[in-house]
């Protein structure tokens, strides 16, 4: 890591996650959703639509398949701008136009920029699973690309489940938290 995401990171844990914006009714972000939600994939000829069942409500991701290159983000998200090709077998999604911020993990906190550029690579292994395998590419939090791997479970026979925070205020009532010190905007790029 960068010291600038080094610091985050730490804050972060010796926090204890309290800080983590899902528990706030934000969303969980890319790549995290990919891996600790269920979700259904929906393809049409020129979009795939990832529909994502979340505590915070449902959240889609369209990811477009037209052929049209990244486009340049002039208003940053939690999910990012993504365009998806085949290569073999692997549906290969790029995404980029992140919010500074977000957390690409759970147990680790780890903190992305907004120069994230997130490469997902989707395989169907056998009936029943897929492998996703997941490069983080982000010069602002991590002095060098690295990537992760895991296998997805399919799901057979269930229906994706509405679900909202309704209510959260009550709960946010009852929590008696020191608010979180601000965290720093991402550095500049560093320079080659």
């Amino acid at each position: 890591m960068t010291p600038w995401a080094a610091a985050i990171q730490k804050g972060r844990e010796a926090r204890d996650h309290i800080d983590d914006p899902f528990g706030y009714c934000l969303p969980m972000g890319v790549p995290r959703m990919t891996v600790s939600t269920a979700f259904k994939i929906l393809v049409t000829p020129g979009v795939t639509a990832f529909l994502h069942e979340m505590a915070t409500g449902p959240e889609f991701r369209q990811i477009f398949t037209d052929g049209r290159p990244l486009p340049t983000a002039t208003e940053p998200t939690w999910l990012g701008y993504s365009i998806g090709r085949w290569e073999g077998d692997d549906f290969v999604v790029e995404s980029k136009g992140f919010k500074d911020g977000g957390w690409l993990d759970t147990l680790k906190a780890r903190p992305n920029s907004d120069a994230l550029h997130l490469t997902e690579r989707f395989r169907r292994t056998d009936f029943g699973h897929m492998q996703v395998t997941i490069t983080i590419d982000d010069p602002k939090a991590y002095v060098a690309p690295w990537t992760m791997s895991t296998t997805l479970n399919l799901m057979a026979d269930t229906e994706l489940l509405e679900s909202f925070c309704d209510g959260h205020e009550k709960t946010m009532e009852h929590r008696r938290i020191t608010p979180p010190p601000p965290e720093p905007h991402s550095p500049g790029l560093p320079k080659n």
